[in-house]
């Protein structure tokens, strides 16, 4: 065995359980003040026992200028949520309290602010298609994405 194939060896079998797996059990996404996320695609692997969504706004506006947050929901459920959402008002964060449809959402943060979020995995079906959106009224046409269970 070379030199280098040793090494690699020897590596592989000191790497630690899970490490990987974890690296891939969790998401920065970052806001900014012009509507956008930076991330437009998000796989959540099967594996992960959670999965955690940070969210940084990386603006300068306060949140209740240009507030942002993270809600996931089925493809199907993200536009009627999105507008009982902003029925439900800024005191709500802009999401319908108790509502079945949401999946998981952080808080509503302004500029300079983070916030996680972390949910089971198990709650999402292989094949059903997911959208993340951000629920502040009128960011959802801009500030949204598709999530898929991978792996």
């Amino acid at each position: 065995m070379s030199r280098s194939v040793a090494t690699l060896a020897v590596l592989a079998a000191l790497a630690l359980p899970g490490v990987a797996a974890a690296q891939n059990c969790e998401i920065t996404v970052n806001s900014n003040d012009a509507m956008q996320y930076d991330v437009k695609e998000i796989v959540v692997d099967k594996s992960c026992p959670s999965y955690t969504v940070t969210l940084k706004h990386t603006g300068k506006l306060p949140v209740n200028a240009m507030g942002h947050n993270w809600v996931l929901t089925t493809a199907s459920d993200y536009e009627a949520t999105g507008r009982d959402g902003i029925a439900a008002g800024p005191a709500n964060g802009y999401l319908k309290p108790n509502d079945k449809r949401i999946i998981a959402h952080t808080d509503m943060i302004g500029g300079g602010q983070e916030t996680k979020v972390s949910f089971d995995p198990k709650l999402l079906k292989e094949g059903t298609d997911y959208t993340f959106f951000c629920s502040f009224p009128g960011h959802s046409s801009l500030m949204k994405g598709k999530l898929t269970l991978g792996g």
